[in-house]
């Protein structure tokens, strides 16, 4: 039998996470150096770019918890006038980013981050 490769496990995952809610409109994994391993962006998005903001957001983010003293980090949570940007940890190398619409209902948002989140820590 065959053996998926990494690229195709975590793209599958990203389909079943935006599967999982309309709200949802791209989704990423992205190295904590800020590499691009897999997406379900639109073609008019600039994944790279995308790539290197969320690495340096978790960064910032992991910096301020600790140095705040609240903790290890679990989510970045970004709101615009048009929706949300989200980014949670998957595993000590990957970063689960998901941009949704205004409309979103976050708490279902965020449960399944987290699954997904756990099944990619499991395949990096």
């Amino acid at each position: 039998m065959a053996q998926i490769s990494k690229y195709d496990a975590l793209n599958t995952i990203l389909q079943s996470l935006s599967a999982s809610s309309g709200d949802i409109e791209a989704s990423a994994v992205v190295s904590a150096d800020g590499l691009l391993m897999a997406s379900n962006f639109p073609a008019d998005m600039d994944e790279e770019r995308m790539a290197a903001m969320a690495a340096a957001l978790l960064a910032i983010g992991e910096r301020a918890s600790m140095e705040l003293k609240r903790g290890k980090l679990e989510q970045v949570f970004i709101r615009g006038e048009e929706g949300f940007v989200v980014m949670m940890s998957a595993g000590p190398d990957g970063v689960l980013t998901v941009m949704c619409n205004k409309m979103a209902k976050l708490g279902l948002i965020f449960l399944d981050m987290k699954r997904a989140a756990a099944e990619i820590a499991k395949i990096l």
